[in-house]
């Protein structure tokens, strides 16, 4: 594992020229996009009250190609969105690279597409991640998907990835290297008080059912401070794993025995990749915001 390293200045590589014959992808999205250094700072002003209440970690990002196809692969934790951006800016920072996230269908609706678009993201679609990894971009999947951010209440930190092969298919299909990332942070930070199954969370249910969102991404009921959604101020976590090579399952006869034959291989490296986050975690003494400013006392 690496330490941790910071950086100053984000500043994106030279990106993929168009070329006659590119792929085109859904809803519009561009194959190119290149977001400006004012573009960039304001999207870390937005991200700047997380990361200073979550004081955020990372570990391992030099195992993140700086060039060339790669496929991260992640876990989700609690409601999905809240630590996963603080990940962008930091493997642009620290390896010069625009990651290419896969986003759900039902955030692909009018200002957050093109919010989205303008930072890379692009619907959550094979043919999308196909045409990207064909193109030599870093893409980020998270296979749990939905099912894997709407926690129930036994469920902290669980991989959901039954029957989740897709992610594993595309890496052989694309001949591209599969890099673990591991995320923790933000399970720590809310209790879920009803999870979204609960009785009385049936009027949500019926709610997400009549807008056309399967029932069983109704997200649960949480608090963080006291009775508060405000999180607590836990440390966010982040690790990416050793490099993982398709090139052995690539010559497979049985496609679908090989994709879930890497998948189990990819979810052990994650799985290990959590354990070290879980250790960092448990003897870091500034893992709370109590820890981190008696740490800044200068005795």
């Amino acid at each position: 594992m690496s330490n941790d390293k910071q950086g100053s200045e984000i500043v994106i590589d030279d990106r993929v020229a168009a070329r006659d014959g590119d792929p085109v992808l859904s809803d519009g999205a561009p194959l190119n996009p290149a977001p400006g250094v004012w573009d960039m700072r304001v999207f870390e002003a937005l991200l700047a009250p997380l990361r200073a209440w979550t004081s955020p970690k990372f570990y391992g990002l030099d195992n993140i190609p700086t060039h060339g196809p790669v496929l991260i692969v992640a876990n989700h934790n609690l409601l999905g969105g809240i630590d996963a951006p603080l990940i962008l800016p930091e493997i642009l920072r620290q390896r010069g690279r625009l990651v290419r996230g896969l986003a759900e269908h039902v955030l692909m609706v009018p200002g957050v597409r093109n919010f989205l678009h303008h930072y890379g993201a692009v619907r959550g679609t094979r043919s999308n991640c196909l045409a990207l990894l064909e193109r030599g971009e870093a893409v980020v999947v998270f296979p749990g998907g939905g099912r894997e951010a709407i926690r129930r209440k036994d469920e902290k930190y669980v991989l959901k990835w039954e029957g989740r092969t897709g992610f594993a298919r595309m890496a052989i299909q694309a001949g591209v290297p599969i890099v673990p990332l591991a995320m923790i942070g933000i399970d720590d930070a809310y209790d879920i008080v009803f999870d979204g199954q609960h009785p009385v969370m049936r009027p949500l249910r019926w709610t997400c059912s009549l807008l056309g969102i399967n029932p069983e991404l109704n997200p649960p009921l949480v608090k963080g401070i006291g009775p508060t959604i405000v999180p607590r101020p836990e440390r966010f976590y982040f690790s990416a794993g050793t490099p993982i090579d398709p090139t052995a399952w690539m010559e497979a006869d049985d496609l679908d025995g090989a994709a879930a034959d890497l998948r189990d291989v990819v979810r052990k490296g994650l799985e290990e990749e959590l354990q070290f986050l879980f250790n960092e975690r448990d003897r870091d003494s500034g893992r709370t915001l109590v820890g981190r400013l008696r740490n800044a006392l200068p005795f």
